[in-house]
């Protein structure tokens, strides 16, 4: 799939809890081509196609491709993301690059998949779980790690994967009431031939990959969202 150049306007804006915005936008030219997992690239400044690509950073897109609208959730770090936190207001335009990556595009079996997310790692997640090829999936199941329940802001994403797919299993472990994901439970809970996917914090990503292959888990039974 080409990447692609997209004049975008902002249709939403909402802090959801201090320091984590959600936006929804619209492709102000033609709709948004993707697949499951992918991510973008976002520029706030305008794009001239005779200058180069503007200033801009990755994010996980985390609706589904028949959706109109596209949705990414951001946390507030740096610089630009302050800058986002600013000026990206509704009616704002901004400009979108895509689509980039291939964690579901890579062949796996769709049997017994584990998708372990850590806060807002859930979202390249949610656009696979929310697809109709999700119903092709054979008892895939959740782990996600949040702070506090507050930051458990995917609950809607969530039931509508389980209308999609009935044998989905969540677990959602907050971290204020019961501490912190342990890659131990998670692997002893998991059938033999499973098929991880983490996605999270980069020390979360490294630490639990390394025990799954400690574990003796092939390294393409592993599969990670680390592109930043």
């Amino acid at each position: 799939m080409l990447v692609s150049k997209y004049p975008s306007e902002v249709i939403s804006a909402e802090q959801k809890v201090p320091g984590i915005f959600m936006v929804s936008l619209k492709s102000l030219g033609r709709p948004y081509r993707f697949k499951p997992g992918q991510f973008l690239h976002l520029a706030l400044d305008a794009y001239d196609p005779s200058g180069p690509w503007p200033e801009s950073r990755c994010f996980s897109i985390q609706t589904c491709c028949s959706d109109e609208l596209l949705t990414i959730t951001y946390a507030v770090k740096g610089a630009f993301t302050q800058r986002m936190a600013a000026e990206i207001t509704p009616g704002h335009q901004v400009w979108l690059k895509l689509p980039f990556g291939d964690i579901f595009d890579q062949g796996h079996d769709q049997a017994n998949c584990v998708f372990i997310a850590g806060g807002t790692g859930i979202t390249p997640f949610l656009s696979l779980f929310t697809d109709s090829s999700f119903a092709e999936y054979r008892m895939p199941h959740l782990y996600l790690g949040v702070r506090s329940p507050e930051f458990h802001l995917y609950a809607g994403e969530i039931k509508r994967a389980q209308a999609i797919n009935p044998s989905f299993g969540v677990d959602v472990v907050v971290e204020s009431a019961s501490g912190i994901l342990k890659i131990s439970d998670i692997f002893q809970q998991s059938a033999p031939d499973s098929t991880f996917f983490i996605s999270g914090p980069p020390v979360m990503i490294k630490n639990f990959r390394n025990y799954l292959i400690d574990q003796g888990v092939a390294g393409d039974k592993v599969r990670t969202d680390d592109w930043e």
